[in-house]
């Protein structure tokens, strides 16, 4: 556990160096605008709906976890809540403490593995927002367990994952270009166990990090297991569609749960 979280630590930092998509912080309007009431933040490509978390949010305690890249965090302080931004990749914590610098804010950026909250107290957090990370860690029961414990009775867990159906299919331009899928994984899946040898040790040559497709069981029976009350529920299409089945379904997951 520790060497695949030290590596995807170190593919993260890789991705904030080079200017992914994921790791550019927001520009000055989008923080002014939300200092002005105006703002949104997105788990999912669409905005989080205003039922899930309300405009004002002053004074709240929100938790972005495993969600770094001067995104969510800065937003979120620049619209009054008092905000804490959980991540593995410094390069990342990097981004949002550039924006709260540049802009006046004030956040707490911690450097932590997403399943390990220790230095959080409990019943501390109103809200968690948790866009998709959990792909990178083999087990989520203690994800879930960690995200109850820091929230206060009634504090919510907004996470987005990856539907499993995804990890199912194998990744081959030759059938692609034919307009062909074909499962070839049991989930759940995990790059460790599932590919071969030699493709598991290509993608390691080739700095892309280590995932795993957890089940539905995982990903929404395991946070009631937890404890949580699934308060609600959607599927939306991804940003930047890569995977034939793309074209046919939604592949993106959000949730939103409760701690009675």
């Amino acid at each position: 556990m520790r060497d695949i979280i030290k590596y995807n630590c170190a593919v993260w930092d890789n991705l904030a160096k080079s200017g992914s998509r994921w790791t550019l912080p927001v520009d000055m309007e989008v923080i002014k605008q939300a200092q002005a009431g105006t703002w949104s933040v997105h788990i999912t490509k669409k905005p989080l709906p205003s039922d899930w978390l309300p405009k004002d949010i002053q004074g709240k305690k929100i938790l972005c976890l495993a969600s770094a890249g001067g995104q969510q965090a800065p937003v979120l302080a620049a619209a009054g809540a008092d905000v804490t931004v959980v991540d593995i990749s410094l390069e990342q914590l990097a981004k949002d403490e550039f924006v709260a610098k540049r802009d006046g804010l004030m956040l707490r950026a911690i450097q932590a593995d997403m399943t390990d909250l220790n230095m959080l107290e409990d019943n501390t957090f109103d809200y968690i927002v948790s866009p998709i990370s959990n792909l990178y860690i083999p087990d989520l029961t203690r994800l879930w367990t960690e995200c109850y414990r820091v929230l206060v009775s009634g504090g919510i867990l907004l996470a987005s994952f990856y539907n499993p159906v995804l990890f199912i299919f194998e990744r081959s331009e030759l059938l692609e270009k034919q307009g062909l899928i074909k499962p070839n994984f049991i989930l759940p899946y995990s790059d460790i166990e599932s590919l071969s040898n030699e493709k598991y040790q290509q993608k390691l040559e080739q700095g892309e990090a280590i995932i795993f497709g957890h089940t539905l069981s995982q990903q929404i029976g395991l946070q009631m297991e937890a404890g949580f009350l699934l308060a609600g529920f959607y599927e939306d299409e991804h940003p930047t569609p890569r995977f034939i089945i793309e074209k046919y379904m939604d592949t993106l997951i959000a949730t939103k749960a409760i701690k009675p």
